[in-house]
């Protein structure tokens, strides 16, 4: 069965920066997209990062230049660097997998079907 546990989340001031892992059970990575997803207090789940299962990274605008997605095949775990940390990325994250079609694929959103339980992000000003 395959799981996903997130860690590393916490309180930072704006400015600075955290890592977030996620553990992955299984041969998830081999097969899936991998992606961090972000959803604040009455706003929609938004992809914040995604990898696809060949290593191929997208970025979202509103973190780019800022978070860095990146994996460790040998120990499973994904992960998402966030350097420059503002107030309005204050957030429950997600990490989430979903099938692809080939190495290259990057999924879409509506297409992830695996969560963990997720990591509370809070960013002061």
């Amino acid at each position: 069965q395959e799981q996903l546990v997130e860690s590393g989340g916490g309180l930072v001031q704006a400015g600075g920066s955290l890592r977030l892992s996620c553990l992955a059970s299984g041969s998830i990575f081999s097969t899936n997209c991998m992606g961090w997803f972000r959803q604040a207090p009455g706003k929609e789940r938004e992809l914040v990062a995604a990898m696809a299962s060949g290593g191929s990274t997208l970025v979202k605008d509103p973190v780019k230049g800022r978070f860095t997605i990146s994996r460790d095949n040998a120990k499973t775990t994904l992960y998402l660097q966030m350097n420059n940390m503002k107030p309005e990325d204050t957030a429950m994250y997600y990490c989430a997998a979903s099938p692809a079609r080939h190495s290259g694929y990057m999924c879409r959103s509506r297409e992830y079907n695996v969560w963990g339980q997720g990591t509370q992000v809070t960013v002061s000003s």
